[in-house]
């Protein structure tokens, strides 16, 4: 019984140490449409780097602090430089529509949101919302 303590015991921290990579990966940074997420970073920022400028936009607010700000739905990645050129930030960014307050109400091929804070009115809708909405009511 005791060999079998010992054996186990290295299977079992070899399994915590792989998933403990998934999960800090799969996190990522949240954004909401037609919102800005303020980031802190360790040093200061030399370049930042988008992989898609639809989905999020980044500003410089100072030297350690970016905004980015949803415009379009879907995940991306944004890499934030040092002066070396060393990564600072290297993360997945998701963006989604904000679900809290709001309802989509769906008459055939139509779709309308409202936004119900705290009475219901047709909600500001981008580009991607729009493009969205056409392609929901297209199938």
């Amino acid at each position: 019984m005791r060999l079998f303590q010992f054996a186990a015991a290295p299977m079992f921290l070899a399994a915590a140490l792989w998933a403990v990579p998934a999960n800090a990966q799969a996190e990522g940074i949240e954004v909401v449409m037609n919102q800005a997420k303020i980031v802190k970073v360790a040093r200061p920022i030399d370049t930042i780097v988008i992989g898609n400028s639809a989905i999020v936009d980044a500003s410089v607010q100072d030297s350690q602090t970016i905004v980015l700000t949803g415009k379009g739905f879907g995940r991306t990645n944004v890499v934030v430089l040092d002066q070396q050129g060393s990564p600072i930030v290297d993360q997945q960014v998701t963006v989604s529509r904000q679900e809290a307050g709001s309802i989509r109400v769906y008459r055939r091929a139509q779709v309308q949101t409202l936004s119900c804070t705290p009475f219901c009115e047709g909600a500001y809708k981008n580009d991607a919302e729009r493009q969205s909405e056409s392609e929901i009511s297209s199938q």
